[in-house]
């Protein structure tokens, strides 16, 4: 079994940052892929970013809405995934979800990641 716990989340004004980060313990892998995944109010869970292989190639991906302003990283030496989050808008108010699948192919389907944290609020303000 693989623990996630999010931390970093938090009430900000539009234009703030926040870094989300994600601690992974108990049966990890440096090779797992892994993603953060955001729900807002009465709306469907959407991925945001993920991080993993394509091939061999290490490959991220982002959802378009957050391209140039989100950046997902990993560092594997302390298990720990993160989601550096600048220009916020209030679209970005959700909570978010840290992710891992127990293989190393990245994915955008979140119906395919086998572990998932409780959550992290993320509010803007206007």
């Amino acid at each position: 079994q693989v623990q996630l716990v999010e931390s970093g989340g938090g009430l900000v004004q539009t234009g703030g940052s926040l870094r989300l980060s994600c601690a992974a313990s108990g049966r990890t892998s440096s090779e797992y892929a892994m993603g953060w995944f955001r729900q807002a109010p009465g709306k469907e869970r959407e991925f945001v970013a993920v991080i993993g292989l394509s091939g061999y190639d290490r490959t991220t991906y982002y959802l378009d809405s957050v391209k140039g302003r989100f950046t997902i990283s990993r560092d594997n030496a302390k298990n720990t995934l993160y989601l550096q989050m600048n220009s916020l808008t209030p679209e970005d108010t959700a909570v978010y979800y840290c992710a891992a699948r127990r293989v190393a192919t990245v994915s955008t389907n979140g119906q395919l990641y086998d572990y998932w944290g409780q959550g992290t609020q993320v509010t803007v303000s206007s």
